[in-house]
Parts: structure tokens; C-alpha cells; sequence
């Protein structure tokens, strides 16, 4: 197998795939891509069944594997619902955190943050390391002049092509009292889904080097970030923007972190990412038209417009895209001294703390931002342990 089995994070290939998403599979085959062993490969370039992290058809995350078998040891003390308010200093020095409720938290050698590429800029500005002029307008002392804290923030765009599926065999209205007791007992069935059960990697144009595109295939009819239950059935191909031009910011709306930060992604502020995901839309649409999905395919479904012009879709794109959930950059690594971070993740301009996230990353991947993130982590832990020795 050329998954993974061994270590904290479990991959496999999904256990129960959708008969629709085998359709999926069939109309990439029929248009021509390459098939893949797995996606965990260093060119992927073409279509596959989704690897899941999951054990016994049961999601297996990231806490699953690190956290949970460490909370036994003596040396870590894990404490929820203390929200951190700020950093706390002793000269240019991070001494440990200061909650909501008052409490100082105290680092004998360092202090890390991981508050993912929203939280972590945000506490940056509100302890004053960022823009000396947006801190001085927020109200927030300057501790360290740090101009790109909250900056180059980059997102994978995401935009739905879905349609309507004639027959009864999609997610919706899987959560039967049959299939609960499937997965309760038997770890199988439709409820071991992860939603994106099979993806493709292609090119807006085929004179590119690598793929900028995502094609995700959800068996089911996916519309509101899936907060809205489907009341029939559907089928979904989301088309992902991965290497997007447009950047965004995160920056302070107020002094205290009870203020949310403002958050503007900017997207679509580069005339091409708009070009690029209307080209993935046409590629989603004409693997709908296939002959393998014939069966399963039978008008749009709202937000989707259908087969329409290119500037009839360009509107809908424009009102319809969304997250993809892989915020990246607003606390960039890189060697340079406008960086927010040096190559070992220290934040400059202060001593004792460094911050492993996504929010590190100083370009956006073009892949999936959790796997990243784990090696991020992984090789922090490293440098960390390095530095104690030393």
C-alpha cells in the first residue's frame, strides 16, 4: 500500500466510496487524466480517490494523534477555556501569556503560538508586535516594529458546480437509522464519508507547469459550507483556486481580543483568479456532461446557474465563491528582515517566542494546507529541541 500506517496520522483511501463518485472517476478517465496510485505524490497531476485521515471509518485528527496520547505526561498541562488575552514581556523578552481572566501563564524557555493564521497575527498586533502606524490608530502600544504581521494572507477559493442527481443514492439523507447503526457497529457505510471523496488536479490552461486548479467531487449537494441540510439530491464538484494572486489582511478592529479582528481576503482582486476559476467551472461542467454521469445528473441546482456564458458565470462566480478553510502568510517565514519569522520560526524583533502554524507559510500551497501544517509542526519541534540543547 502507498498509504501511511504507522505514526500519529493514519491515511488511507475512503472504505465506502459513493456510487456516483465512481462516476466521477469514469469521466476523469474518459477526459484523458492521468489516474493516480494516491494524491500524496510529488507531481500530482490528475485524479484519485481522496486519502482520509481516518481510523475504523472514524475521522482521526490531529489532536487523535499528537495530543490525546500526550496529555499523559507529567509535563503537560492542558487548559481550555483560557482565552489569551496578550503576550506577556520582561523587556524585549516573551515571558509567557496573560488570559481574559487576568492569570499569568509563565515560559521557562520560550513561548509558542499557534493560533492559526488569523489568531496568530491577531495577538501578535494586540501584544504590539506589527504596523507601528495600524497599531498607534488601534490604540495598542509598539513593542516591535513588524510592518508584514497580518499581511500577504492568501485562501484557497472555492466556487460550486452542482446538480441535481434522479436517483436516492447520494449523502443526502444518509443519516438513516440503518446506516447509524452501519457505522456505530461496523466502522462502514455512507456516514464514513468525508464529503470530498475523490479529487483532480488539472491546469486553467494547458501551457502551465504544475496544476492551479482543485477539482473535488462531494456526492451530495453541498451548498452553505454544508450548514444547510439538503432536502433532495444532488451531486458537487467544487472547483478550487490554488495558487490565487489576490491577498488579503488581517488586521485589529480594537485593542482587546474580545474585538474580533477584521478579516478582508481581498479575493478576486486579481483580474485572473477570476479567468482561472471560471476556466475550472467549464472543466467541472463538461465531466457532469459525461456519459458516466448520465445516470446521475438532471438540471443545476441555486447557486449554480447551469450552462451559461461567460460573463453570466463570472457573476455567479463572483457571488457564489467561498473559503476553502486555508488561510496561509499573515506571519511569513522567511530570511529576509521584513519577514515575521526567521527560518527557525523565531519572531523577530523579540526574544522567546515563535509561532508554528499555517500562518508561517509564505506562499500557499498547492495542495490541501492540514498535511503541510502537521510537517510545519513536526520540523518546530526539531528546531525547538535543537535550540534547548544548544
Amino acid at each position: 500500500s502507498v498509504y501511511g500506517t504507522r505514526g500519529p496520522m493514519v491515511i488511507s483511501p475512503p472504505r465506502d466510496p459513493n456510487p456516483t463518485t465512481v462516476a466521477f472517476l469514469d469521466a476523469c478517465r474518459h477526459a484523458g487524466m492521468a489516474e493516480l496510485a494516491e494524491l500524496n505524490v510529488p507531481e500530482p497531476d490528475g485524479f484519485s480517490l481522496t486519502p482520509v485521515n481516518q481510523r475504523a471509518g472514524r475521522r482521526w485528527s490531529t489532536a487523535d494523534g499528537y495530543l490525546k496520547p500526550a496529555a499523559r505526561r507529567r509535563n503537560l498541562d492542558i487548559r481550555t477555556g483560557a482565552r489569551v488575552r496578550r503576550l506577556a514581556f520582561e523587556g524585549g523578552r516573551v515571558r509567557g501569556v496573560v488570559t481574559e481572566a487576568g492569570t499569568v501563564l509563565r515560559a521557562r524557555r520560550e513561548v509558542i503560538l499557534s493560533a492559526g493564521a488569523v489568531g496568530s497575527p491577531h495577538l501578535l498586533m494586540l501584544s504590539g508586535i506589527g504596523d507601528p502606524d495600524h497599531l498607534r490608530e488601534a490604540g495598542v502600544p509598539v513593542r516591535a516594529a513588524s510592518p508584514d504581521v497580518g499581511r500577504h494572507l492568501r485562501d484557497h477559493l472555492s466556487t460550486a458546480v452542482t446538480v441535481r442527481c434522479p436517483l436516492p443514492v447520494t449523502l443526502t439523507g444518509a443519516d438513516t437509522l440503518a446506516n447509524v447503526a452501519r457505522f456505530l457497529l461496523a466502522g462502514r457505510g455512507p456516514l464514513t464519508s468525508n464529503v470530498g471523496e475523490a479529487v483532480a488536479f488539472v491546469r486553467s490552461t494547458p501551457d502551465l507547469a504544475a496544476p492551479d486548479l482543485e477539482l473535488i467531487y462531494a456526492p451530495g449537494p453541498f451548498v452553505d459550507h454544508g450548514l444547510t441540510p439538503p432536502t433532495e439530491h444532488g451531486v458537487t464538484i467544487g472547483v478550487i483556486l490554488l495558487q490565487p494572486a489576490s491577498e488579503g489582511r488581517v488586521s485589529l478592529a480594537g485593542d482587546r481580543v474580545g474585538v474580533a479582528p477584521r478579516i478582508d481576503p481581498d479575493y478576486l482582486t486579481d483580474a485572473s483568479d477570476l479567468r482561472r476559476l471560471v476556466a475550472g467551472v467549464r472543466q467541472a461542467e463538461a465531466l457532469l456532461a459525461d456519459r458516466a454521469f448520465a445516470p446521475y445528473t438532471a438540471g443545476p441546482m441555486a447557486p449554480y446557474p447551469g450552462v451559461v456564458d461567460d460573463e453570466a458565470l463570472a457573476r455567479a462566480v463572483r457571488g457564489s465563491a467561498q473559503t476553502l478553510y486555508h488561510p496561509v502568510g499573515t506571519c511569513r517565514m522567511g530570511a529576509d528582515e521584513g519577514s515575521v519569522t526567521d527560518p527557525r520560526l523565531r519572531v523577530r524583533g523579540v526574544e522567546g517566542l515563535r509561532v508554528v502554524d499555517a500562518s508561517v507559510m509564505p506562499g500557499i500551497t498547492r495542495g490541501h494546507t492540514q498535511a503541510p501544517t502537521v510537517a510545519v509542526a513536526e520540523k518546530a519541534a526539531e528546531l525547538i529541541r535543537q535550540d534547548a540543547r544548544a
